[in-house]
Parts: structure tokens; sequence; C-alpha cells
């Protein structure tokens, strides 16, 4: 069934079952053809903020008291006995030889799952796209696949979450996106060959065994682009994006393949799309780059994304959850650089949202609704900001939890037509005053060009003044807002 689904795929959507593609697709199977593609959509940069989620049957571990380390990659850690989540499996569910990863799949039902529910708190959190992990790196796809048979209506839970929440959330007005994980699966699962996988009579899950520097096989190429294929033209998402290992094991060919695919699909119908990923070397080409856990230290001439989450990827019990003042700071930093922020929610086993993430993404929402004029449909000032607090090092990975800002940390972002300035005040100064010395006659910004200054948020007064190092603001006496504040500067 897979392989006839793949080329059907092919023949009926991409028109062609090989690398010559017929003339009447604008994009070939090369670099050179792809890379004319625009990188990022104009959607992008307006939607600033969006929501995904780690949810699947490697939640069945982590949603657990007494899960131990390693569990938000149980399918790998399981299996490894150095790591506590081997005895931890060992224990709950039975030794690995005969209670593996294939048995744990069994056991995932979300019985609390709804997706208008979840849409509706994604909306109300401000943002503007939105949608699940589709596949990760446990190769078990959230959907109603006609590729892998380890799918999530052939098996226990009965339900095409994947569809679902396609309805749900573009119901809300807000673009779709899905991710994708399983580029790991091939390194993923090897630690289960002296288990469970040992046999290969389970491949289509753990991949055929093989040795640690064993290249991925055509029969796994070949299935990692028909996921992707197939979840494209059953579920039209706007953007894609993908996770670690798409640069490691995929090759060009299959990468310039999936590209390909996805814009002449888009072409056909008419749709803008992005593809995000995590490979410097891809991004010379084409997609949008990724920093997990990360951003960069300074604006960028093309817009990025930065993937992080709330909490733990996957709902574990034990892990803490940012503050929302936190995210907000990070947040703003993102978007005065060029950034967009994908925040992850970690969903339980059963399907319900965990109350901390519900009261986070609320807050975020109050917030939203208070500053959005500042944020949705900018783009970056010739400065991101000014301030002590700033990153060394930009990339991913840079994220601290003890990080905050303060208020002389300020970043700015501007109108698309530049008539307008915002300026994010990260917290609330002492004496309810602020200078901006970034304002100034060097950067083209002096008091004889400002025609008014306003807090959003306040209906009070806002004075200012030019002193011989910017602009100083007399913010109203009360703050219009729980986290950062922004000021609006019409210009003439």
């Amino acid at each position: 069934m897979k392989n006839t689904f793949l080329i059907l795929l092919l023949v009926l959507v991409f028109g062609c079952t090989d690398q010559k593609q017929e003339t009447t697709q604008p994009y070939e199977y090369t670099w050179e053809s792809v890379s004319k593609f625009p990188h990022s959509p104009d959607f992008f940069s307006d939607a600033k903020l969006g929501i995904y989620t780690h949810w699947g049957p490697v939640t069945v571990a982590t949603d657990h008291p007494d899960s131990k380390g390693g569990v938000q990659w149980h399918g790998k850690s399981m299996y490894a006995e150095k790591n506590a989540a081997f005895k931890y499996h060992k224990e709950r569910f039975g030794p690995q030889n005969e209670f593996g990863y294939k048995d744990l799949v069994k056991l995932f039902t979300g019985e609390k799952f709804d997706a208008k529910e979840w849409a509706d708190l994604f909306a109300r959190s401000g943002a503007k796209f939105a949608g699940p992990v589709a596949i990760h790196h446990d190769n078990y796809a959230m959907w109603d696949s006609d590729v892998t048979p380890w799918n999530s209506m052939t098996l226990t839970p009965k339900t095409d979450f994947t569809g679902e929440l396609a309805k749900a959330i573009k119901s809300k007005g807000m673009k779709y996106i899905t991710t994708f994980h399983h580029s790991y699966t091939w390194e993923y699962f090897r630690p289960s060959y002296n288990y469970d996988g040992a046999t290969g009579e389970f491949k289509s899950l753990y991949c055929e065994p093989h040795d640690e520097l064993a290249p991925p096989t055509r029969e796994f190429l070949d299935n990692w682009l028909a996921i992707v294929d197939e979840v494209v033209v059953k579920y039209e998402p706007d953007m894609i994006w993908f996770d670690m290992g798409f640069g490691w094991y995929i090759p060009d060919e299959y990468q310039i393949k999936m590209f390909a695919n996805y814009y002449n699909w888009a072409a056909q119908k008419n749709k803008d799309v992005a593809v995000f990923h995590k490979s410097e070397k891809t991004h010379r080409y084409t997609g949008i780059l990724d920093f997990e856990r990360g951003r960069a230290s300074n604006q960028t001439t093309y817009p990025w994304l930065t993937d992080t989450s709330l909490g733990p990827w996957f709902h574990d019990p034990s892990h803490p959850y940012y503050e929302t003042n936190q995210l907000v700071d990070i947040f703003i930093d993102i978007i005065s650089k060029n950034g967009c922020m994908m925040l992850n929610v970690g969903p339980k086993a059963d399907g319900s949202i965990p109350d901390e993430a519900k009261k986070i993404l609320t807050e975020i929402g109050d917030w939203v609704k208070v500053n959005q004029e500042g944020v949705f449909s900018t783009r970056p000032w010739k400065l991101f900001g000014e301030g002590p607090t700033r990153l060394k090092k930009g990339g991913g990975f840079n994220e601290k939890k003890d990080f905050y800002y303060s208020a002389k940390d300020i970043r700015f972002t501007q109108s698309k037509d530049q008539k307008t300035l915002y300026a994010f005040i990260l917290d609330w100064p002492k004496n309810s005053e602020v200078e901006i010395t970034s304002f100034n006659k060097d950067n083209g910004v002096t008091a004889n060009m400002i025609t008014k200054v306003s807090l959003l948020g306040s209906n009070d007064q806002v004075t200012f003044s030019e002193t011989s190092k910017g602009i100083k603001v007399n913010l109203p006496a009360s703050k219009p807002c729980e986290h950062a504040y922004c000021l609006k500067f019409e210009l003439k």
C-alpha cells in the first residue's frame, strides 16, 4: 500500500514519478530552481506568534509522577540501560523485550482531546498560526495515514488528530502549521535493536536494524518524503517545519524533492506557504531558518523563527514552566530582530491542556490585546534596541532561565510605512520616566519630528522632551498591562 500511495501521490499531485519533472511544474528538482521560491512570505513576517504541540504516545510515559530523566525522548532512552528511563520503563511497563515502544503506542488514547478547545485557547493567546507535531522522532503519525500503519487512525485512538486540528485552527482564522521530526527516526530507535527491534519485524516503526554510521536506506528516505507529501495533500498546511536530522540524515536529493513538491503544490493551489528548518547550508537556497530554544543576538536581514516551549516539550508534571513575563520579553526581543516565535504546548496524555499552560497563554493573550499594534504586521527598525541586557552569542540553545530584562532595556519595531515607531520598555521604571538614547539626530529621530507620543493601552497623556542624550518620556502613573510596555511615536 505504501509504494502504491507514493506513486499515486506523485502522479496526481506533483505530476511525475522521477527526478525529471514535467515542464508544467514551476519548480524542478534542483537547488537552483527551488531557490527561486521566496524565502519568506509577508504573512509570516506579519504573524509574529505561533503555537505548536508536542503530544503523542511518548506522553503516556512522560505524563507520570514517577517519570525519570530522559523521558522526553522515551522511545530512545527506554532502551538505553544507563538512562534512568530504562529502569522506569521496565518497572512500570515491563521488560523491553516483552513490552517495547510498539506496545506503548497501544496505550495512547487521548480521550479528552478537543480540537475546538485547543484552537480557542491558541486564538486567545494572540497566535496567528498554530498546529500539531504531526510526527515526532518516534515515527508515529498523528493522522489517518496510508503511508504508515503506525498512525492514530489505524491504532487505538481511532482519531485523525491532524485533520481535526486543521479544521478547528483554520476556522479561527489562523494559519495552519504541521511539524515533522521523523528525519531523526533513523537514529532514534537504534538502541531498540538490542531488544524488540532486533529482528526487523517492526521496521516500519523502528527502521531496519543498522549500525551507528550506516546511512539511511532508500526505503527510509522514500517513506520520509511520502509522509510529508501525504500531510501536504490531505491537510493543506500553510507552513511546514522540520526538526533536527533534516540536514544530517536527509540528503540534498530528498530535501530538494520535498521543497519542489511543496512549492509546486502551492503554485497549483495559488497559495502562499513557508518551510522552516534548522540547516544553515539549506538556508542558503531556500526556507526559513529556525533556532531551537534560542534567537539571534543582533538584527538580521532575513526573517527567522524561534521555537521554544512554555515548559517541557512533552507534558511532564515534574518540569517547571517559564514565567509569562520572561516569555513576553523574549518575544519582544525576537520580533525586534526580524524574528517570530513559535511556542510549544505539551498536552497531557489524555489530550487535555495543563492548567499551567492555559494560564500562561491566557496571560500572553491579555498582553497582546493591549500591545498588538506594536507587534503584528510591524517590521524591525534600523536598531533592534538598547540597554545593558544582551545575548553574547546568537543561535540555538542560548536561552537562560535566569535571564531577565530591566527598565533600561528597550526594543523597537516600526510600522510598514515607517511613519510610526514603537519602543517596548521591558520593565516599568521606578520613577515612571524613560530616556531613549537611540532616538537622536544620527538615527533620524528628534523631538521636532515627533508629532505625538502615547502609551498603548492607556488614555493618559504622555509628555516628552529632547535631552542631550536622546528623547525623555514621562509615563503615566498607572501601568496599562502586566508586562512590557509599548510607547508609540507618531512621526511627521
